[in-house]
């Protein structure tokens, strides 16, 4: 006997599947073709439906609702479209698990391999896809029924893993107007022959930084180009089963967008850039400051921008369009706390004092590490913004020690601000003292022998013990390359996002669809071999910092320290 419960959903599931096979298009679709379904305006219907699709929220604001496998009533947030087909609807592949795709040229055709499904004998097929599945185009009326209760065009009932979403007819129209949307088109900044890139420069960046970029990047792209000859001739001797893809190979244009005057103006000026000749993603990119103005943006626009050269970037939870190495400063103070937090902090009660400038780099340090705190559900830190002109004197540091006894102290200072510690805290040494890396640079050898033991670093790189093979493959390829090695870290990063772009692009295959450039660089694999700079770049679905760790070391003993890990990469 069917329990009540799965014969209430199998019942619910047969009254949305008559309801869907009404002329869902034709009724709610208004006769104005700048208007959506039920005379929704156009940009406000895809609006509502790309939240639906990836969010799993209904035009109200209320989570929609689905069933899995059968009768397991699910939240639509917890099942959301994209969290399978992906933001551009290209479909994933996941160990045995094939999500086709759901973008609006691949749904509304008959779905066959055409010329690549006659493939020869000694082609290898992946046991992953059922090739035996085939199926007419979608229509509006046919997706509603898959949508509602599970069952595609031929009659063949979608895996239970699908979940079976229950929607009213205005929201079901709307999600199937975005479907209609999704994806349809190429993205701008792509022709016949070429994929257009920019990179973004500001005019107060030092000439040796700028070139030290744009030298690599204009690098890769000459080594992508020198394939083309080959490229096109393979085109025209390809078997058919692989023209597809073999058709796909384009040439890279670098474009330089040069910035110049206050970061105000830099979103009308990228604006004008993009206007006169658009551009299929940015890579790469330095300025001094917050990158906050590019971000933005790239988000208003949908350009994604791939590893731009920023220690500033927008630390966000919900943004897309850009994919950050790390979160910069911001990432050394969330591991200074969660280090803490793994160490003897008490969640109540802990004194920490956090002293900083209020630049830039104090503020990101600062707010990396509250934030985190707060998360871990642990009591704010006492901030002490430093405003002197000078470098704080030793009475600074002694009144400051005596009045937060047993303190754990966050000093994300600038190296000149400390000449001064060492006499300061000589009588009465915090618990613990912290520092940032990221704004000392090499001055931390420095450190006096008797401020060692109980001073940590934040240190948000690979340790040099630990570079000496991947920093000889780079200088070597520079070498090779004839490339004057200026500097590294710059030299190093970029050869990393160069790599990987060719990769990416070359994953995308002919869907020239700029969010489905973000989507195969979230299913990348893991990279520790092209970068030299960090331990790890891993990647996942939404992800948008690559580099997620941090060390936490201190300085052994002697006249010439190292740097001795007292955490693991990822501290969390």
């Amino acid at each position: 006997m069917i329990p009540m419960r799965k014969q209430l959903f199998v019942l619910t599931g047969l009254i949305l599947w008559f309801l869907c096979m009404l002329p869902i298009s034709r009724m709610a679709y208004a006769a104005n073709d700048s208007d959506g379904p039920g005379g929704v305006p156009h940009a406000e219907a895809l609006r509502l439906g790309e939240r639906m699709y990836s969010e799993g929220l209904l035009p109200s604001g209320e989570a929609m609702q689905a069933i899995v496998q059968g009768d397991i009533p699910v939240d639509g947030t917890m099942f959301s479209c994209e969290s399978c087909h992906l933001k551009s609807g290209m479909g994933s592949v996941e160990g045995r698990v094939v999500t086709l795709p759901t973008n609006a040229t691949e749904l509304f055709k008959p779905f066959t391999f055409s010329a690549e499904e006659t493939i020869p004998p000694w082609q290898s097929m992946p046991e992953t896809i059922n090739w035996s599945i085939r199926r007419p185009a979608y229509t509006d009326e046919t997706l509603a029924t898959a949508i509602a209760v599970g069952i595609d065009p031929s009659g063949r009932e979608l895996d239970l893993t699908m979940p079976r979403y229950l929607l009213d007819d205005e929201d079901m129209a709307i999600l199937i107007y975005y479907l209609n949307h999704l994806s349809a088109q190429s993205s701008a900044g792509v022709t016949a022959s070429t994929i257009r890139f920019a990179t973004v420069v500001g005019d107060d960046v030092a000439p040796q930084e700028r070139e030290a970029m744009i030298k690599v990047l204009e690098e890769h792209v000459a080594l992508h180009n020198g394939q083309m000859r080959r490229q096109e001739e393979r085109a025209t001797k390809v078997p058919f089963y692989k023209k597809k893809k073999t058709t796909a190979y384009r040439r890279f244009a670098l474009d330089v967008w040069e910035l110049h005057g206050p970061p105000e103006t830099w979103r009308r000026q990228l604006e004008e850039y993009n206007r006169q000749e658009p551009v299929f993603a940015l890579v790469g990119g330095l300025v001094t400051g917050e990158w906050r103005p590019i971000h933005e943006f790239c988000e208003l626009n949908r350009i994604p921008c791939v590893f731009p050269l920023t220690d500033f970037p927008v630390v966000s939870d919900s943004d897309w369009y850009t994919l950050y190495f790390s979160k910069g400063y911001y990432q050394e103070g969330e591991a200074a706390a969660r280090f803490l937090r793994g160490h003897g902090d008490k969640p109540k009660g802990k004194r920490v004092v956090q002293v900083f400038r209020d630049t830039p780099e104090g503020r990101a340090l600062s707010r990396g590490f509250e934030k985190t705190r707060e998360l871990l559900g642990q009591d704010r830190p006492k901030n002490i913004i430093y405003a002197g002109t000078q470098a704080p004197g030793a009475d600074f540091w002694k009144v400051l020690t005596r009045r937060h006894p047993g303190a754990d102290f966050m000093l994300w200072l600038p190296p000149s601000d400390l000449v001064n510690l060492t006499w300061g805290i000589a009588s009465s040494h915090p618990e613990r003292m912290f520092l940032s890396y990221g704004l000392l640079g090499d001055d931390i050898y420095t450190l006096p022998e008797k401020l060692r033991r109980y001073t940590y670093i934040t240190y948000p790189y690979l340790l040099p013990q630990n570079r000496t093979i991947r920093t000889k493959v780079i200088k070597t390829w520079l070498k090779f390359r004839k490339i004057p090695l200026t500097n590294f870290s710059i030299q190093a990063k970029m050869y990393a996002a160069g790599w990987m772009l060719g990769n990416g692009v070359k994953m995308i295959s002919s869907d020239y669809y700029r969010d489905y450039f973000l989507d195969v660089f979230d299913m990348m694999n893991d990279e520790n071999y092209a970068i030299a700079v960090y331990p790890l770049l891993s990647f996942g679905q939404g992800q948008r910092y690559a580099s997620k760790g941090c060390y936490i070391v201190q300085l052994s003993q002697g006249e010439q320290p190292e740097l001795v890990p007292k955490s693991e990469w990822v501290i969390h």
